[in-house]
């Protein structure tokens, strides 16, 4: 599914105010918890920034024995 940066601001503005149900035009979902609600932003933040082509960061760790 395509989600939309005003979907993202949907749920954020739910999350600032304390809110648990969050309309989508004619649609209405309810969150269990703020810990739902969060995974939900983690999750559009990611499908728009995977549709906009941003790419993930990477971090790359190389080690040794010392000197």
């Amino acid at each position: 599914m395509a989600y939309t940066t005003t979907q993202l601001d949907a749920l954020k503005r739910a999350l600032a105010t304390g809110e648990r149900r969050v309309s989508f035009g004619d649609k209405t979902v309810e969150y269990r918890s703020v810990a739902e609600l969060q995974a939900a932003i983690r999750t559009v933040e990611a499908e728009i920034a995977r549709s906009n082509g941003t790419p993930k960061r990477q971090i790359r760790v190389t080690t040794g024995k010392g000197f």
